[in-house]
């Protein structure tokens, strides 16, 4: 039976993606910082849910779930990399303990996960490693600089690692949510402590007293982590998934706006070659 590893089952997304995973009848080391709040998965499926505290910045612990995984499942078939939280501000608003703070958990914390969990899956020439990305991986919005740069750092990682492991028959695939209907726009969202006024019209509609877009986002998680698990169980997942149908028309937006501007310069772009032609590739 397939056994899924899952960071951030307390609330959100990741609570969703617990919950359809075991629904699904697979086996589920469920984790989060607060190891009460997953109670629920235990008493419900207590033959194939494990409950472990985690902080994905604390390197014993993540050593600690992955040996409590192996011992209790023999292996793990699937990690998903769903710990992590938003953060808001201007760029300079930033605070740099809060930015550190930041990548500790959304990137690091990543790494980490998989760096734990590879021995095994290479050793079995097996297995599928998920890493939440956001449609801020492709995109930033104002206001969202320094999340947006997490995100692009797990994608850049991302793509680097499914080439490095597609050879051992280890997967990787990224997903790219929009807003879902979750608490990641409310009670989990952190922002700068600066309030600088020049910013009040890029950044400042995005500061938490302003937003007013929780509780009213048009994705649903239930839908979100059901699509998960069937793309997970697929034979040809997609690298990147993208979640929701605004993060669909966002990314083709952004994609379409990138074209666009390479033809506009790309006489600049080919026109810093050496002219003999004489230039060849690196092997």
């Amino acid at each position: 039976m397939t056994t899924w590893l899952i960071t951030g089952c307390s609330s959100g997304l990741g609570k969703s993606f617990a919950r359809a995973v075991l629904e699904a009848g697979f086996n589920a080391v469920v984790t989060a910082r607060s190891v009460q709040a997953l109670d629920e998965f235990v008493s419900q499926y207590p033959d194939r849910a494990v409950a472990a505290e985690l902080d994905v910045t604390d390197k014993a612990q993540i050593e600690s779930v992955v040996k409590l995984a192996e011992q209790r499942f023999g292996e793990i078939d699937v990690l998903l990399n769903n710990a992590g939280y938003g953060y808001r501000g201007a760029v300079e608003e930033g605070d740099d303990d809060e930015v550190a703070g930041l990548f500790a958990t959304n990137f690091f914390g990543t790494v980490a996960m998989i760096k734990a969990v590879l021995p095994g899956m290479r050793a079995r020439r097996s297995g599928t490693i998920v890493n939440l990305s956001s449609i801020a991986g492709r995109l930033a919005a104002p206001g969202s600089g320094y999340y947006s740069a997490t995100k692009f750092a797990v994608e850049g990682m991302s793509d680097a690692l499914r080439k490095e492991l597609a050879p051992l028959g280890i997967r990787v695939i990224v997903v790219e949510p929009g807003a879902f209907r979750t608490d990641f726009a409310g009670r989990s969202l952190q922002q700068a402590k600066a309030n600088i006024e020049d910013y009040a019209e890029t950044a400042g509609p995005r500061r938490k007293e302003n937003d007013t877009t929780d509780g009213t986002q048009q994705g649903d998680p239930e839908r979100g982590a059901r699509a998960l698990i069937n793309i997970v169980g697929s034979s040809n997942p997609p690298f990147r998934l993208l979640l929701g149908s605004d993060a669909l028309r966002n990314a083709r937006a952004e994609l379409d706006a990138q074209v666009t501007e390479l033809e506009a310069w790309k006489g600049v772009s080919v026109g810093t070659d050496f002219p003999d032609g004489n230039w060849k590739p690196a092997r």
